[in-house]
């Protein structure tokens, strides 16, 4: 296991290599250049000149690379060019505020997609299976940001229920040690904050959850009609073993392999997929930092935090194959 862990933490060199080479190529592949792009309708011959001086855009392309790699390699990813602050240090404050969202978006995801699509599976060929298949469809289909619109107005405007935007009510004098604003209500007792900060967290996580707990849905009533007609179930029904071992130890554990598969893979794309989400709810994450370094050509930080983001999604990735042989021990010995 160990072994399997360390090959698969030195494949992430290349990934990451390749990754450095697109991100910096990209940037300099921008029409007129990066001074260009950043200055916008006040690119003079004079200001790009000194903004080329100022970032070293002037020096050899290779010159350049190795640079900024070394750099990165330092743990310096540079400053934010609309900030001032440095790329990491915009990073960590902002990343809390996603993981915190990803987390109840994935609790949403999960907690509902894998009932149901076992349910669905149960009821092969009747109504509710085919209700089910058609939400799955609908929850594919529809935009996030057209979903986060429709519940936003619905739910905050006209309702009036929840929250529309942001994190926390800037009228709660919340104290904030880790930067995960409902953990922090917590831990120091403050439990208005906390239950404040979930009311925040509510919209953005169904808008941003929709779309796995769909996938999740279609992945997990297609696993289970596979296993729920194997010769070993049906010979365990024929043997008289209880419905819910059967359920238990034979049907759900067989089929959760590509369901893993599905919510490691979906756990990564909610990280990197919050830009719309972050967005239209004015949430203060990752995702709608990016968002404005993309409109405001903020180059070390759109690099820093993509590095960031494959980072995040290689680790994921890794968990999952660890959770692999714990649900099914023949990928263990394998």
């Amino acid at each position: 296991m160990l072994r399997t862990i360390g090959k698969r933490i030195l494949l992430l060199v290349p990934t990451l290599f390749g990754l450095s080479l697109l991100l910096f190529f990209w940037v300099r592949a921008l029409p007129g250049g990066p001074a260009v792009a950043l200055l916008g309708e006040k690119a003079t011959p004079e200001a790009v000149e000194r903004i080329n001086a100022l970032y070293g855009f002037d020096r050899p392309i290779y010159e350049q690379y190795f640079t900024w790699m070394g750099r990165l390699l330092q743990g310096d990813f540079g400053n934010s060019i609309g900030t001032g602050r440095p790329v990491v240090e915009e990073f960590f404050r902002r990343f809390p505020a996603t993981i915190e969202l990803s987390i109840l978006a994935l609790i949403f995801a999960v907690g509902i997609g894998v009932p149901l699509g076992y349910w669905a599976a149960r009821r092969h060929g009747k109504m509710s299976d085919h209700a089910a298949v058609i939400f799955s469809l609908i929850g594919i289909t529809i935009p996030v940001f057209f979903l986060a619109f429709m519940l936003k107005y619905v739910f905050a405007v006209q309702l009036g229920w929840l929250p529309s935007d942001g994190r926390q009510n800037p009228r709660i004098d919340a104290t904030h040690v880790t930067g995960f604003y409902v953990w922090d209500g917590i831990i120091t007792g403050e439990y208005d904050a906390a239950w404040d900060a979930f009311l925040h967290l509510i919209l953005p996580a169904i808008a941003l959850g929709t779309i796995p707990l769909a996938i999740i849905v279609r992945i997990t009533r297609a696993s289970v009609l596979e296993v729920q007609n194997a010769d070993y179930v049906r010979t365990g029904r024929a043997k008289g073993i209880s419905t819910g071992t059967l359920r238990n130890r034979f049907i759900m554990r067989n089929a959760m392999l590509p369901v893993v598969t599905t919510i490691g893979l979906q756990t990564g794309l909610l990280i990197s997929g919050a830009v719309l989400t972050e967005t239209v709810f004015a949430f203060p994450g990752i995702g709608s930092f990016l968002a404005r370094a993309i409109f405001t050509r903020d180059f070390p930080v759109l690099q820093g935090f993509i590095i960031f983001i494959a980072i995040a999604y290689a680790l994921i990735n890794l968990l999952v194959d660890i959770s692999y042989s714990l649900i099914d021990p023949r990928v263990r010995v394998q």
